[in-house]
């Protein structure tokens, strides 16, 4: 027997790839099996398909608040908290500061997941542009000391992105140099858009891979105390 629903979560694409939208929504419905809780999808109404760059990262956290802002004021129930779901977070903070109600990144999750109780930790990916972002998000959430740095694939993001085979190919390479060169005990998949690989990286690989949407689902029940911290 299903259990009823009790909730509803708002997970906001940065990238306007609706695809992608509905991919995340799903993954993260999974992940709130059992807790009540349902989610709806909404997409960023502009920007880039991909978040490749700081400049495109930055652009989006105006789309990113539009979107959400617009969504939470069309609906007909209540949402109980957001999930951005862009790895680099872009607009969380503000919203967070603006919103009543709990406001989760999916890279400020995977990270909390990744690196706690002082764990090691590493990142893969395949946008070379963002790792100092990336590298800057783990030291706003206190994680640095843990964080092993960023691996990224051979190919470009949007290469990847048309061939899944290639880019868990990719992926899992980059993971393993984050194990066996830098000696980390988790690795984060970070980006949205990998969400699938992330979940075929996990099953194929002994190392703790850390998914990012989750991740996020996880946090979301404990801010509403759904789960014990």
């Amino acid at each position: 027997m299903s259990t009823p629903e009790t909730g509803s979560v708002l997970l906001v694409n940065p990238n306007t790839n609706r695809a992608t939208t509905e991919m995340m929504r799903a993954l993260a419905a999974r992940s709130f099996l059992g807790s009540g809780l349902g989610v709806d999808g909404v997409t960023a109404a502009a920007g880039p398909s991909m978040l490749l760059d700081p400049a495109a990262l930055k652009e989006s956290e105006r789309h990113v608040r539009d979107a959400v802002l617009r969504a939470l004021d069309a609906a007909d129930r209540r949402y109980l908290a957001v999930i951005v779901a862009a790895i680099g977070d872009p607009g969380r903070s503000r919203l967070d500061e603006e919103l009543d109600l709990p406001v989760v990144g999916i890279g400020q999750a995977a990270i909390r997941a990744a690196g706690r109780a002082g764990r090691r930790f590493g990142m893969a990916t395949s946008t070379p542009q963002l790792v100092d972002s990336l590298t800057a998000l783990v030291a706003e959430h206190g994680m640095s000391e843990g964080f092993t740095g960023v691996r990224l694939t051979e190919s470009e993001p949007l290469v990847l992105a048309a061939d899944p085979e290639r880019q868990f190919a990719e992926l899992a390479a980059a993971v393993d140099r984050c194990t066996e060169a830098d000696d980390a005990d988790a690795v984060i998949i970070a980006g949205g858009p990998l969400s699938e690989t992330a979940r075929r990286i996990a099953e194929a690989r002994t190392c703790e891979i850390v998914e990012p949407i989750p991740s996020a689902a996880g946090l979301v029940l404990q801010e509403l105390h759904l789960v014990e911290a």
